[in-house]
């Protein structure tokens, strides 16, 4: 069904084909992506369903979009907001040991806090099975600079662990699992011996390029670094906002690494943007409903009742209303 919408169709016959298919059926993943999209919305979502019919209603027609308006229509749906911990629930797990003093290696990399100095992790966990003893360490690959360990006492109470490279002061830029992939693999090319963490920051900044503060990037990056390392500077920055913008917004131990911020140059930039938007909204708005006294919106119930949310209009009428008998209420 998605095929025979595609130039260069070759279809069922070889007339079918056209003057010049291969030609036709170039397309670029952005243009794929865009074709595929609109025929699941616009095709696939409306098409009248066969064999695959509901048992309970075989009379009837009936697409995937009316299929899931009924299935609201008869049990509605639940809005459920996560905790704010469930970012760290959906990280990457790692079930390691925790050393004496040095604390735990995730992916070739140290991280410590000094709660895993204490007696209690000192000793193996409780888990059994195939992990018996180790401890869950989970990580963001988006920003390796910290790895997370829940506090078995207080599942509440999330511990941010440091990598060990880190400078006691100030902050290095973000990387990533790729960057990290890369140090490690220039380590071992160039037979380095590394005999503490903080021997391999030296090695991370020759490889990220620059030295440069994170709220300077890349906007200040020197223009002989090339092209292509600005460009994998400014994705390492993105990384880390997003993975920032994800976890909770908990007030911060001391110890722990800043997030990557976004570039002054493109914060203020950004703000003008916001700005303008609200202020044309507004001022339509106002234009809109000048001399006419605001009403509340109704409740969600009161919506649902009026209208359900989503039951599609009929086709050859998109502003109709549609109502809710009574017998169906």
């Amino acid at each position: 069904m998605l095929f025979e919408h595609l130039l260069g169709f070759t279809g069922g016959d070889v007339a079918d084909r056209g003057a010049d298919p291969e030609r036709d059926a170039s397309l670029t993943l952005a243009q794929a992506e865009h074709v595929i999209a609109t025929w699941i919305v616009q095709i696939w979502q409306n098409c009248k369903l066969g064999e695959y019919a509901p048992s309970w209603a075989p009379g009837e027609d009936h697409s995937p979009n009316t299929l899931f308006a009924a299935a609201m229509e008869q049990g509605g749906f639940d809005l459920d907001f996560p905790e704010p911990s469930s970012y760290y629930k959906v990280l990457r797990k790692h079930h390691v040991k925790i050393h004496p003093r040095r604390g735990v290696k995730i992916l070739g990399l140290w991280y410590h806090h000094p709660v895993l100095d204490e007696p209690r992790f000192q000793q193996p966990s409780a888990r059994g099975g195939k992990y018996a003893g180790r401890w869950v360490v989970r990580s963001d690959r988006r920003d390796r600079r910290q790895v997370f360990f829940q506090d078995p006492a207080d599942h509440e109470t999330w511990h941010i662990l440091r990598w060990r490279g880190l400078p006691p002061e100030g902050d290095i830029p973000a990387f990533s699992d790729r960057t990290a992939d890369a140090l490690l693999g220039h380590v071992k090319a160039n037979k380095i011996r590394i005999h503490s963490e903080s021997e391999l920051l030296e090695h991370l900044l020759e490889i990220l390029g620059s030295v440069t503060p994170v709220d300077q990037w890349p906007s200040q990056a020197e223009k002989k670094t090339g092209k292509k390392r600005r460009v994998a500077q400014a994705r390492e920055i993105a990384r880390a906002q997003t993975a920032a913008a994800d976890r909770p917004t908990a007030p911060a131990p001391a110890d722990e690494p800043s997030a990557a911020r976004m570039p002054a140059a493109w914060a203020e930039h950004a703000r003008m943007i916001d700005r303008a938007v609200d202020t044309d909204r507004r001022r339509r708005r106002e234009e809109a409903l000048a001399g006419t006294r605001p009403l509340a919106p109704p409740t969600l119930h009161e919506a649902l009742n009026r209208r359900p949310m989503f039951l599609p209009p009929p086709r050859d009428d998109p502003d109709a209303e549609t109502t809710v008998r009574e017998d169906d209420a």
